[in-house]
């Protein structure tokens, strides 16, 4: 009976070393989770039970768990490595065999997809619809869109504006009326210039000429490239624009912005906004407008002007904010900490191409090893949820960074000694009741 007993002692130390030095192996793994062995002891039994002075009859190895706790993120500074802070498994598919990993060593392959190390297995994620939204949902193969960017045609311009309540007044009525020219400096008190694009991503300039024409009365003109935006064709009035008049309180605020109505002369336009609704890009060459073969938002421009007030300070814009853009080339990626894939474009614009899926299961213990630093589902660690990072208790995903191997190193050359002298003892059980044998040989 000694002999079984230590046989299975050694057969248990021996898988102790070995689960051990697995952990030591692996503890520069990204991304790998450290085994812990699991004993039991073993005693015979009937049906009816067992004696209460039964002797034990060995130890067995119950289970070899893995550890799944947090192991520390570092820095890479490679943009498609990504670790996972919190909770979560990284979801991949191989021609639709799917397995789970921590290791955010991530590559993209020839055709643009995410995948492993050995380009085998697709990360998994949300993909986008035309206008960047995040389809959720639908898990699908991550890639990497590096297609341009389409321009945006202007459709609002904002911005926050103060005119200077003591500049001096120029008259523009009368006989000593001042006519605005946007070429004389003094027809006009200050001048701001925005870009503005159109549906072919061209760049225009918008320029907007502001005048004290009395007190709390100023006068905006609008030109576009030069010129009315409202002038077409050969039309004497390519550097005539109508002008709209601003009316503020005596307290400095805004009142109302009033603009003529050419449908109704009698009846102005009165609102907070400016609104380009005929102006069509193209050039003036001789005093002739062409048209350059793109078109303005078909909803026109409108020029916000309800952040304008009046005080006895310089006459100054805030940085204007204009929702159009020229085409754009992908310039970088960047992945925030919900798995959000940004492309980066050349003309300041960004755009999600996916996100990023975590998988999160009832008994992570209940997962299958399968090599590669990853996991298999099984019936007893049940069928997995998917979501988005930060989502419930899914954790956050670090890019630029790795999950490194959660293995405590001094704890494992402790357990290492700890198995050699489990070893040696239990050898020693047997080398005892050898020595035992051979007495009761000899007595014989």
């Amino acid at each position: 009976m000694s002999f079984n007993i230590g046989l299975s002692g050694l057969y248990a130390a021996n898988k102790q070393l070995d689960v051990t030095g697995n952990n030591i192996a692996n503890v520069a793994t990204a991304g790998f989770k450290s085994s812990r062995a699991e004993f039991e002891d073993v005693y015979s039994a009937t049906r009816l039970g067992s004696g209460s002075k039964v002797i034990g009859n060995g130890v067995r190895l119950a289970n070899v768990s893995q550890q799944f706790t947090q192991g520390d993120i570092s820095n890479t500074g490679n943009v498609l490595d990504m670790g996972i802070n919190g909770s979560g498994f990284f979801t991949m598919s191989n021609n639709g065999s799917v397995s789970y990993t921590r290791a955010g060593t991530f590559k993209v392959d020839n055709a643009g997809y995410i995948t492993n190390t050995d380009y085998t297995s697709r990360l998994q994620g949300y993909g986008v619809d035309a206008n960047g939204k995040i389809l959720n949902g639908v898990l699908t193969d991550l890639k990497i869109d590096t297609s341009n960017l389409a321009p945006k045609s202007t459709s609002s311009v904002t911005s926050t504006i103060n005119l200077n309540s003591s500049a001096p007044v120029i008259v523009d009525t009368g006989a000593n009326a001042v006519k605005f020219d946007p070429s004389k400096a003094e027809t006009y008190t200050k001048s701001f210039s925005t870009p503005i694009y159109d549906t072919q991503g061209n760049s225009h300039v918008m320029d907007q000429y502001v005048v004290k024409t009395s007190d709390n009365t100023w006068k905006v003109y609008t030109l576009v490239d030069g010129r009315n935006p409202d002038a077409t064709g050969s039309d004497p009035t390519l550097t005539a624009p109508t002008a709209s008049t601003l009316s503020f309180d005596s307290s400095g605020k805004l009142t109302q912005v009033s603009t003529p109505n050419p449908a109704d002369p009698a009846n102005p336009i009165i609102s907070s906004d400016l609104t380009l609704s005929n102006w069509k890009p193209g050039t003036v060459t001789n005093g002739v407008f062409t048209p350059n073969g793109a078109a303005a938002n078909p909803a026109g421009v409108t020029i916000s002007m309800a952040k304008t007030t009046q005080y006895n300070a310089d006459t100054a814009r805030s940085i204007p904010t204009q929702d159009g853009y020229a085409t754009g080339q992908i310039t970088n990626l960047t992945i925030d900490g919900t798995g959000t894939l940004f492309a980066n474009f050349s003309n300041n614009q960004s755009k999600a191409i996916g996100q990023v899926a975590l998988a999160s299961f009832t008994n992570e213990q209940g997962l299958q090893a399968v090599g590669g630093t990853s996991w298999k589902e099984t019936f007893a660690s049940g069928i997995p949820g998917y979501d988005a990072p930060e989502t419930g208790t899914l954790g956050s995903i670090a890019s630029n960074s790795l999950e490194e191997s959660n293995v405590n190193l001094t704890n494992e050359l402790v357990d290492l000694i700890k198995g050699q002298s489990n070893y040696q003892a239990n050898a020693k059980t047997i080398s005892t009741q050898s020595t035992i044998m051979q007495t009761i040989i000899q007595m014989t």
